[in-house]
């Protein structure tokens, strides 16, 4: 049985074998990217609820928050750390692949990370 990474790996390589040009393969990444983050955000608004019905028995709300200041703070250092990717490729055809690569498999880390905490 593959792991998650490994899988999203699998996913961007197959964009990469079976897309021809560089828009193409730039549209297949987009579709991934797309259904990573709504997949995060299932897993995100999972842990929120855990969070939010343990916060109701207990009166306390640190945990809530912090998760939620984690998830902020997760979201920017995606963003930043996939942005200097790009920035290093650029302005070559292979940057916008390689911010989305990036993407991908940073947004799969967190959903796995979220997964093995709801377990």
């Amino acid at each position: 049985m593959l792991s998650s990474p490994v899988l999203a790996k699998n996913t961007i390589e197959m964009c990469e074998m079976n897309m021809t040009t560089t828009a193409d393969i730039s549209q297949c990444l987009d579709g991934i990217k797309a259904k990573k983050d709504r997949e995060l955000q299932t897993w995100v608004n999972n842990q929120s609820f855990i969070l939010q019905e343990l916060s109701a028995d207990t009166g306390r709300h640190a945990a809530l928050n912090m998760f939620k200041r984690s998830q902020r703070n997760f979201i920017s250092y995606r963003e930043n750390n996939c942005r200097w990717q790009y920035l290093a490729v650029s302005p070559g055809t292979g940057a916008a692949a390689a911010f989305k690569k990036c993407f991908i498999m940073l947004t799969q880390d967190r959903i796995d990370e979220l997964a093995s905490l709801s377990k």
